[in-house]
């Protein structure tokens, strides 16, 4: 269990609270349970519809983290991940979200019709906030990879896009994805960080 750094009302300390990774998608849940595995057994889940500020990864991302911190009332983790087009100078990163939504697969493909360039980066962060008012901890991932037409199955975001060293994550057995991906590389700084902070 993750311990609480916030002391009770009456001064006494807090029983243990589960540690709230704030997201409703199911796929993203069961790849960061995968990868932290017996790092958080004690890691659940809620869906919060926080509004997202507008700015770089991190202070999107510790904003995210206070805002769930003081809705949920204890420790959470929250991630902001992005797509970062080499050529349009990191964009749409931390927006990928929407022009996913918006325009899907090929729309971000057509996004990079007139460049040569179709390298990108997959970027993920997290941030562990132990509860309200508290300063947020941040751990990011990297992975250079290009963007290629859709390949593989299109059930998790951009994946089918999104290619690493001839493969398309889409396209990638899940234990090698998450050793190599860039929520893989961030989570694994967050299990270093618990292991040495929430003993």
């Amino acid at each position: 269990m993750i311990k609480s750094v916030l002391g009770s009302a009456a001064g006494q300390p807090t029983m243990p609270q589960p540690l709230v990774f704030v997201t409703g998608n199911a796929n993203k849940l069961r790849e960061v349970q995968a990868i932290l595995g017996s790092a958080v057994p004690s890691l659940t889940n809620r869906a919060l519809d926080l509004p997202e500020l507008q700015g770089s990864i991190e202070e999107i991302t510790l904003d995210k983290a206070r805002r769930a911190a003081a809705e949920i009332g204890g420790p959470v983790l929250v991630e902001d991940t992005c797509l970062c087009f080499n050529a349009l100078h990191g964009l749409p990163g931390p927006y990928v979200k929407w022009f996913m939504k918006e325009l899907g697969h090929e729309g971000l493909n057509n996004m990079l019709a007139a460049y040569d360039d179709k390298s990108a980066q997959a970027v993920c962060t997290f941030a562990y906030c132990a509860g309200p008012g508290m300063d947020a901890v941040l751990f990011e991932g990297r992975t250079d990879g290009k963007i290629v037409p859709a390949r593989g199955p299109k059930t998790f975001g951009w994946d089918a896009v999104f290619e690493y060293q001839g493969l398309t994550y889409a396209e990638m057995d899940k234990e090698e994805k998450n050793k190599i991906s860039h929520r893989g590389k961030a989570l694994d700084k967050l299990k270093v960080w618990l292991a040495k902070n929430h003993c």
